[in-house]
């Protein structure tokens, strides 16, 4: 009797539990998110991202969470994604957070800096550091959460259409660059400014600037920047340029716990995703540049350009940390882990690598 009245409890308590974690028992209404991009209709990569991830979360939720995405070619305001989620306008976003450092000059610092983290690094910071608890900080007095939305890894430094010799060949080089390492060029000399991805192509034929970076070969081909910019430099600026996923405040808290749950589980997975994709990109795309473009000319800068940013860049941090708490703590926070995990990068991804080249 004892016996059968165990086996009764338990298999009441199963009961309830899966009631609890089965959407279908738990709550069959629909949940409908809107989400703008940055980017264009069918964008590579980039446009991937968000649509893998609602794909994902309606698959996981069983058609109980749908999210529908605008393209920048629908909406007309692919830098103002900030602005459209904050009014709730849309749901959800898809972008890169240093796009807003006009607006909120602490946003910058997650997506990528100049000098900083690799992506594993990075990841590390956001996951098991500071990095995601010091992200909402700067968010939830605009009514947003932001999450990791898809890294590209470290980016080329950019196509020119001079080859850069020294730093007298940065002043006043107009040049698309966004985020923090904006301020470095502008701060050697040069005239940064930031373009939407739309229109980068048309900006630099017409020669409204000399120079631009974005990505990487995996993406950069595809743009047609290597027919009327011949240069293109290795990188110091984006070593782990991770994008974004912009989240309303009040829609996220209308959904239930588990379409919350299920939801950062497709954003961290199609971020993750998108790292892979873009690595096989650039590895697909380096191979055919060598051997369908030969003209292009790989560079690394001078070594006085980099001494000049790498100083650019110290005196920079000093000025914002000094002028804000939370950006004081930001740095600080990014210093610090980088400093640990950079000797466990260097023992182990770059003393192999090191290895194989001796």
């Amino acid at each position: 009797m004892f016996k059968l009245s165990i086996a009764r409890t338990l298999v009441a308590a199963t009961a309830c539990v899966a009631a609890l974690f089965n959407p279908a028992q738990a709550d069959d209404k629909v949940y409908r998110l809107k989400m703008a991009e940055t980017w264009q209709t069918n964008f590579p990569i980039f446009g991937d991202a968000p649509r893998n991830m609602a794909a994902m979360a309606e698959k996981m939720s069983n058609g109980r969470l749908q999210i529908s995405i605008d393209s920048a070619n629908k909406h007309k305001a692919p830098l103002g994604i900030f602005d459209m989620v904050r009014a709730g306008q849309y749901d959800m976003g898809h972008s890169a957070s240093y796009y807003w450092k006009g607006k909120v000059p602490n946003t910058q610092y997650f997506t990528t800096m100049p000098f900083g983290m690799t992506t594993p690094e990075q990841y590390g910071w956001f996951y098991q550091g500071e990095g995601m608890k010091l992200m909402q900080a700067v968010y939830e007095p605009f009514n947003l959460l932001s999450f990791p939305g898809g890294n590209t890894g470290n980016q080329m430094g950019g196509w020119f259409q001079k080859e850069i010799k020294s730093l007298e060949d940065i002043q006043g080089l107009k040049m698309r660059i966004p985020g923090f390492a904006g301020e470095v060029m502008a701060k050697i000399g040069a005239n940064p400014t930031n373009i939407a991805p739309g229109e980068l192509y048309t900006a630099l034929e017409r020669r409204t600037i000399d120079a631009l970076e974005w990505v990487g070969p995996g993406l950069d081909l595809r743009m047609g920047f290597h027919k009327i910019a011949p240069y293109y430099y290795t990188g110091w600026h984006e070593p782990a340029t991770e994008l974004q996923f912009l989240i309303n405040k009040r829609s996220w808290e209308r959904l239930p716990e588990d379409l919350q749950e299920i939801l950062r589980v497709a954003m961290r997975t199609a971020a993750y995703d998108m790292y892979i994709q873009n690595y096989d990109a650039s590895a697909t795309g380096w191979a055919q540049m060598k051997e369908a473009f030969p003209d292009i000319q790989i560079k690394t800068f001078p070594a006085d350009v980099i001494e000049a940013m790498k100083q650019a860049n110290d005196e920079l941090l000093a000025e914002a940390a000094a002028a804000d708490p939370l950006a004081r703590e930001i740095i600080a926070s990014q210093r610090s882990y980088q400093e640990r995990a950079r000797v466990w990068t260097d023992i182990s991804d770059k003393a192999y690598l090191n290895s194989l080249s001796d």
